[in-house]
C-alpha cells in the first residue's frame, strides 16, 4: 500500500504555498517525493518556504515562484516556469485564497459591505482557481496522462456559521466573523470542482475538494472555545491533521476518487 502513497517522479503545484496551510501542503508533498513549485504571490515567502522545506532534506525538488493567481497573463507565466523547470504538471492544488490587507474592511458586516472588496476577494478565492484550472488542467488533458486537482474549500462553503461563536472573538487583534463573501467564494470553489471533474474524467484528471472546518492559527482564547463547543470533538483542528487527506487526493491512493469533497472538520458539519 506505501507505493500507492509514493509522488516520485511527479510534479506538483501548490497556489497559496506560503501560506497558513500552504507550508504544510508543500512539505508533505515534497516529502512523498513530489517536485514542488511553491506559488505565492510574494516571491521572498516563496523562497522561505522553500529554504526552510529543504532543511528537513525532502525527496522532491522545490521551486519558489511568485504568481498572481487572478491574473491570466501571470498564471500562464507561472506554468510556463514549471515546465520550464520540471518538464510537466501531475497534481495541482489550488489553496490561494484571500482575507485582504484591510481586515476592518473584509470583516465588515453584510448591510456595509463594500462591492470593491467582494470582487476583491472573488478575484483570488474563485477567479483565481478558475483561472489556475483552466491553464494547468487544459495543460494535462492535452498531455493524455491524466492528473489530481485538488482545491481548498472551507467548512463555511458547506454550511453557515454560527454567528454567536464570534461574540468577543478577535484575531490580530481584529473582531472577527466569517463574512459573506468568503462562505460564498468556497461554496463556489466546490461547485466548480463539481463540474471540472465530470468536465475532465474522460481525460483521466480527478477533481476533488479538501475542506476543512477551524484550524487553529492566532484567534484568541474565546473564540477558540466558543468554536471547539460546537465540534462533536471538543476542539479546533491543527494544520497538520490535513495533510494525510491532501497526500491521499494527490496520490494514486485515490486514483477512483472524482468529485468530492473531503471535509475534516471534527464533525462539525454533522450537527
Amino acid at each position: 500500500m506505501s507505493a500507492l502513497f509514493d509522488l516520485s517522479g511527479k510534479t506538483a503545484i501548490v497556489t497559496g504555498g506560503s501560506g497558513i496551510l500552504g507550508q504544510g501542503f508543500c512539505r508533505v508533498l515534497a516529502e512523498h517525493g513530489a517536485n514542488v513549485a511553491i506559488v505565492d504571490l510574494k516571491k521572498e515567502a516563496a523562497e522561505q518556504t522553500a529554504s526552510e522545506i529543504r532543511e528537513s532534506r525532502p525527496r522532491g525538488q522545490l521551486l519558489p515562484l511568485s504568481c498572481d493567481v487572478s491574473n491570466k497573463d501571470d498564471v500562464n507565466r507561472m506554468l510556463s516556469a514549471v515546465l520550464n523547470t520540471f518538464g510537466s504538471v501531475e497534481i495541482l492544488h489550488n489553496n490561494a485564497a484571500s482575507k485582504s490587507a484591510n481586515l476592518a474592511a473584509f470583516f465588515a458586516p453584510f448591510e456595509e459591505y463594500d462591492l470593491a472588496e467582494w470582487r476583491n476577494i472573488m478575484s483570488v478565492n474563485l477567479d483565481g482557481v478558475f483561472l489556475v484550472s483552466q491553464a494547468v488542467g487544459t495543460h494535462m488533458a492535452r498531455e493524455g496522462c491524466g492528473g489530481s486537482i485538488i482545491h481548498t474549500a472551507s467548512i463555511y462553503g458547506v454550511v453557515a456559521p454560527d454567528h454567536r461563536i464570534y461574540e468577543g472573538s478577535f484575531y490580530l487583534g481584529q473582531q472577527i466573523n466569517t463574512p459573506a463573501v468568503y462562505a460564498a467564494s468556497k461554496a463556489g470553489v466546490i461547485g466548480l470542482s463539481n463540474f471540472l471533474a465530470t468536465y475532465w474524467a474522460k481525460d483521466n484528471i480527478r477533481v476533488n475538494v479538501l475542506t476543512p472546518g477551524g484550524i487553529e492559527s492566532g484567534q484568541n482564547e474565546v473564540f477558540n472555545k466558543n468554536y471547539s463547543n460546537r465540534v462533536p470533538m471538543g476542539r479546533m483542528g491543527q494544520a497538520n491533521e490535513l495533510h494525510g487527506a491532501l497526500l491521499y487526493l494527490a496520490s494514486d491512493a485515490s486514483s477512483y476518487v472524482t468529485g468530492q469533497n473531503l471535509i475534516i472538520d471534527g464533525g462539525l458539519s454533522c450537527w
